[in-house]
This record gives structure tokens, sequence and C-alpha cells, in this order.
């Protein structure tokens, strides 16, 4: 009999993949752990039922997540990453031989053992000299922090349960403290798509619109996410995610990609008509 993973996006709407075996099943203090081998998608992690990466289509995110930034601000050093204990963000971040120092704040120890584990393409890093892992809470974490880092990664689970704090006014601003006079915060705004997931998206913009100087949303589509769409944002106290983005100096990197490039960064902030109306209603509040 087969075997089928499912994540709910809404009462009406699910996504289901095919699974030849579960590798890994358990609790940790703060969730339910997955691990899941699938034959289209290969190996899938999943916290509390809700797949948080796949490894035929994390490099979308991961590329999305952290090159755009890294292509606007022109000399980042020191970069705060929360969440992430899959490895995939300081992976993409360790790339770069600008960067000294990658501070890792994850919540659960148990997803980084399980992610070394099995999924070492995305962990393959964070042995690096340069990061430091730091298992505690994020809000308490970063409040101890001033003109610290150049750039700030928030890639935390959706703004529901354990990671709502991590979408308020109060983080937004503790964020902003953090960072340098001219620092970038980025953060994943989950999908447009769906009412729910729209609101949340809502008030989250509205939340960095008013913390931040700059203040864009930028799209990227990936198939296992709810209806293969998601968000990001991009905050920052200086830059302009297009007008300020130095595509030359991004490639002299020579990173190969597999989805982002300088063309398609400036693409990727052009919205369509509905979801440019969806911000500028917050906006104008």
């Amino acid at each position: 009999m087969a075997f089928w993973f499912s994540e709910h996006h809404t009462p009406d709407v699910k996504l289901s993949l095919r699974v030849h075996h579960q590798l890994y099943s358990g609790d940790s203090d703060f969730q339910h752990i997955d691990l899941f081998d699938t034959p289209e998608f290969g190996k899938v992690l999943a916290l509390d039922g809700n797949i948080m990466l796949t490894e035929r289509d994390e490099f979308i995110y991961d590329e999305m997540i952290t090159h755009v930034p890294m292509s606007v601000h022109p000399n980042v050093t020191t970069v705060l990453v929360i969440g992430a204990g899959d490895g995939g963000v300081v992976r993409e971040l360790t790339r770069y031989d600008q960067v000294r120092r990658i501070d890792l704040v994850e919540m659960d120890p148990k997803v980084v053992e399980v992610c070394r584990q099995y999924l070492p393409g995305n962990a393959c890093r964070l042995d690096d000299s340069r990061v430091h892992i730091y298992y505690e809470n994020a809000l308490k974490f970063i409040r101890r922090c001033e003109n610290l880092y150049d750039l700030i990664i928030v890639d935390s689970n959706d703004p529901f349960g354990p990671a709502e704090g991590l979408f308020t006014r109060e983080f937004y601003g503790i964020c902003y403290n953090a960072l340098k006079e001219d620092g970038i915060m980025v953060n994943q705004q989950g999908s447009p798509f769906y009412a729910e997931d729209a609101e949340a998206m809502k008030r989250s913009h509205k939340r960095i619109a008013t913390t931040f100087p700059i203040c864009k949303v930028y799209q990227a589509h990936i198939p296992t996410y709810a209806a293969g769409y998601w968000l990001f944002g991009f905050a920052s106290k200086r830059y302009h995610p297009v007008v300020d983005n130095d595509a030359a100096r991004w490639e002299k990197n020579n990173l190969r990609t597999r989805y982002y490039t300088p063309r398609l960064h400036v693409g990727a902030f052009y919205l369509p008509a509905f979801l440019e109306e969806m911000l500028m209603e917050v906006e104008q509040c």
C-alpha cells in the first residue's frame, strides 16, 4: 500500500507527496520532526506536519533569501541568521569570502542534529569556522545586540504558533536596533494566495514598513510551498533593493547558482497587480 504525506494549505486544499519510506520521526522539546524520502522531491523535512524544505526545491528559497541582500549591500561582513537550522542559508552565506562571522540562532537543537545526519547537502557548512550556533530564543538573543550586523536573515516558520513572536512590531524594532547604520533585514513573508496566509503577510508587511525607511517585497516560485508562490520581505536603513543592486560587483564572486541571477533579482520585485494592491492597502493605513 502506498504511503502518502499530506500538508494542508487550507481546509479545502492539501499538497500530497508519495513517500518511499520515513527516515526519522520524533518529538523535540519544541515540535514534532519528520524526515521522509520521496520519489519526486527527494528527502523532505517537515515540522509539526508542515513542509520546511525538500531536496528538490530548497535551492530556490535559500538562494533568494541570501543572494538578494548580498547583491545589494556593498560589504556584508557580519550576519545574523534566525532559524534555518537545516543549514541551507548558512551554506549560501559561506560562499562569500567577505563574510567574517555568521551567528545562527536556532531554537531547536534537534533540528540541527537531524539535518546533519539526513540532509548533509544543507548542513555541510555548519562547521565552518565563521559560523557560531546559539540554541536559544531569538527574541532574547537579539535584545542583547545593538549596531552589530550588516545583514539579518529571518528564516522562520510561518507566523502561527511558536514562530509568531518573530512577526511582531517589537521584533522588527529589535532587529532594526541590531543592524548597523546601513544594515539590511530580509525575512520570509509566506504566500499571498490563500486568505489566511495573505492576512498574515499583510500584517507583517505593515509592521516592517512602519519600522524601516525602505521596505519592499519580492517573490519566488517554490513548488512545495503554499500555492507554489512565495514572498520575501526586504527592509533596509539605506539601500533600495533595485536601485542599489550592483550586479557587476555580485558577479565578481563567481558563484554558480541554480535560481538566482542578477536579471531575476530585478524581476522579482515586479509584483502582480493583486499583490501590489494588497501592499498598497496596508502601507496607506
